[in-house]
């Protein structure tokens, strides 16, 4: 039987509705919240400052996509495996996606594709104590129903181009839900085998993975295979002289 995930306040699971925010993760860091919510989710039809990595922004017209965040409270996430959040969200993220229409994938490290045009980008920011993560805020935008980008965004493309139609974006956002807690439940658990499982689930799609593709760094411009993603969310390449390159996010970019 499907399962649905309801969108409804629960003891342990929060959701806002707001119609307007800077950023909605600027929001959500800045709430002053009761830490037995373990999950807050809050939406905006329209973010003035949306953020995306680094410098970047968001482009969005109001009430045409998704923009969200999701304030989360792991229990047992060591602070050297963080990076299963992002792994979780993306992974959530393309679930969701996959139900409308098939080919979607995660471009290193958290942006979700299809074929060689950005839907959707996630932004995540932790909040560390000591050893684990003590909370992490995941900032998502998805290109749902619009069909014009003004910015200077190379690849935008929304899922309503791709299917052919608009979407209800709830029922994104419900999917997206249903998906991300079943992933969560492997982060609360704290086992290692069940962190080491996402992971490998992540690399299964993986945009770009194991092809010879053009990318750029500090250096330049050169030739590689991306072979691997360390559990830490380092980037794997070997290059077309049979180097081993080892990156960090941001220090390199694909050439699409």
């Amino acid at each position: 039987m499907e399962t649905h995930f309801c969108l409804d306040d629960s003891p342990s699971f929060r959701v806002m509705e707001l119609d307007e925010v800077d950023s909605t993760n600027n929001f959500l860091r800045h709430l002053d919240m009761p830490d037995d919510h373990r999950m807050t989710l809050v939406t905006a039809e329209f973010q003035s400052a949306g953020k995306g990595a680094g410098t970047n922004s968001w482009e969005s017209a109001k009430g045409e996509n998704l923009l969200f965040s999701l304030r989360v409270m792991p229990t047992n996430l060591p602070a050297r495996r963080m990076f299963a959040v992002s792994e979780a969200a993306a992974l959530a993220v393309r679930d969701a996606l996959e139900v409308f229409a098939s080919g979607f994938s995660i471009k290193w490290p958290n942006d979700i594709y299809y074929k060689d045009n950005k839907v959707a980008g996630i932004l995540i920011e932790n909040d560390l104590q000591g050893a684990v993560v003590r909370s992490s805020v995941i900032g998502i935008g998805i290109n749902v129903n619009q069909r014009r980008f003004l910015s200077d965004a190379p690849n935008p493309r929304s899922l309503a181009d791709i299917v052919g139609k608009d979407v209800e974006r709830r029922f994104v956002l419900e999917e997206f839900m249903k998906h991300f807690t079943h992933y969560f439940q492997r982060i609360e658990s704290g086992n290692e085998d069940a962190l080491n499982d996402l992971h490998e689930h992540y690399k299964e799609y993986l945009y770009r993975f194991g092809e010879e593709h053009k990318f750029i760094d500090e250096m330049g411009t050169f030739c590689a295979m991306i072979t691997d993603v360390e559990p830490s969310g380092h980037l794997i390449m070997q290059d077309s002289e049979g180097k081993r390159r080892r990156y960090e996010f941001k220090e390199v970019k694909y050439i699409i």
